[in-house]
């Protein structure tokens, strides 16, 4: 154990003395942060920016449900979230979202009332009309809040609309109402749950106090650990990179014919791209708190899910050194990855505003288990709700050191 130790720490100190590697591994994530951070508001004095989100209302709906949306979005409650303006022409409120003047347009088709609750003597329509929303792609935070109040709405509606047809069923069973009377009851009920909605907010904003203060997300509590995440699979593919220049120069044979086990010499380098992973990490987590004053979260949570998330980065960095044939074939495709898994994972576009296709696939990247428990920390939770990241990514990195594992003994890279 002490030859593996001992091998991965020099491949860290090696590492570290490299320019363009920390470069890439340090200057870049913080580059990166900043700017992002000047984007969001953090470093101009304008706060986390998710506050008085435009968003333009065109009611074409003549019933009670298209004024009671726009009624919602425009309630006491909300006012500090969004700042909806009415509209009656679509096309200028589309026009609006494309010049980057409001975050999103909702468009209440004419009908949409009816569709949900017909006027008495008529049946209801084959589908619901649905509510439309035109999106700001350069906002997808505050998107994602608009569609959020949209769908409390719905479900609202939902709600309301089963439990009207569970009671006049129930009614109708009991003898209470006769048959013949239940659409004309089903209409009556509806308008006093449209009534109902109307005078009410489907939403309300609460706040969960702890220690007598609430807790206020940081969006550079998402940035910061988004960019670290992004490069950390640079770091894990480039330390992996340093396995084939040792073989191609000749240095790894002399370590396999050495007295050290064959075990010890690959453990050992694998052990210094996860040290160095981690070190990449932690430096990036002490240097934002120090520059930027951004509170990670519980120390331990924090650890606990940097060693798991840099598990699951080197078992990647692993299947593509046991893949490739050149040290460059390894830089190519880690740059490839690296990118790819920021975009696939969240580090640029939060992935609730994404297709469910995309979140789905998000699955199979450390960032966005990293990203998930890093947002859980950012927001007050502790190592006790980090068991779902954690083990993720713990599975991940044994699975993809199986894989890898199988191809370097195909490439006799792991035997004497």
């Amino acid at each position: 154990m002490k030859k593996l130790f001992l091998i991965g720490l020099k491949d860290l100190k090696l590492i570290f003395r490299d320019p363009a590697a920390l470069v890439l591994m340090l200057a870049a994530p913080f580059a990166l942060t900043l700017g992002l951070g000047f984007v969001t508001g953090q470093f101009g004095g304008s706060g986390s920016g998710i506050g008085n989100i435009p968003v333009v209302i065109v009611n074409q709906d003549s019933g009670q449900l298209g004024a009671a949306l726009v009624e919602m979005f425009q309630s006491e409650q909300l006012s500090d979230l969004v700042t909806a303006t009415q509209l009656d022409d679509p096309t200028e409120a589309f026009q609006q979202v494309d010049d980057d003047l409001v975050a999103a347009a909702i468009l209440v088709p004419a009908g949409f009332t009816d569709s949900v609750l017909p006027p008495a003597g008529q049946s209801a329509p084959g589908r619901t009309i649905q509510l439309q929303v035109y999106a700001n792609p350069t906002r997808p935070t505050s998107v994602g809040v608009i569609k959020t109040i949209l769908e409390e709405f719905v479900n609202r509606l939902e709600v309301a609309r089963v439990g009207g047809t569970v009671a006049i069923t129930q009614l109708i069973e009991s003898g209470l109402v006769p048959p013949q009377e239940a659409a004309a009851l089903a209409v009556e009920l509806g308008q006093q749950q449209a009534d109902s909605l109307a005078e009410s907010n489907a939403i309300t904003l609460t706040s969960n106090v702890a220690s007598e203060a609430a807790v206020n997300f940081n969006p550079l509590a998402y940035i910061a650990p988004g960019m670290a995440l992004m490069f950390l699979m640079y770091t894990a593919s480039n330390a992996g990179r340093t396995l084939l220049l040792e073989r191609d120069h000749g240095t790894l044979p002399r370590l396999l014919i050495s007295p050290t086990a064959s075990a010890q010499v690959l453990g050992g380098k694998i052990f210094g791209v996860y040290l160095s992973g981690v070190a990449q990490m932690l430096i990036l987590i002490i240097a934002s708190t120090l520059l930027f004053q951004l509170q990670w979260g519980d120390p331990l949570g924090v650890l606990a899910l940097v060693l798991a998330a840099v598990f699951g980065a080197t078992g990647w960095g692993m299947v593509i050194t046991a893949l490739a044939k050149r040290p460059g074939q390894v830089a190519a495709v880690g740059s490839v990855i690296m990118l790819t898994f920021g975009i696939l994972g969240g580090s640029f576009i939060n992935l609730e505003v994404m297709p469910v296709w995309v979140q789905f696939a998000s699955k199979i990247t450390p960032n966005a288990w990293g990203l998930d428990g890093f947002s859980t920390l950012a927001l007050g939770g502790g190592l006790n709700l980090l068991g779902r990241p954690i083990l993720a990514l713990i599975v991940m990195g044994l699975a993809l050191f199986a894989v890898a594992l199988v191809f370097f003994n195909r490439r006799g890279m792991a035997m004497k």
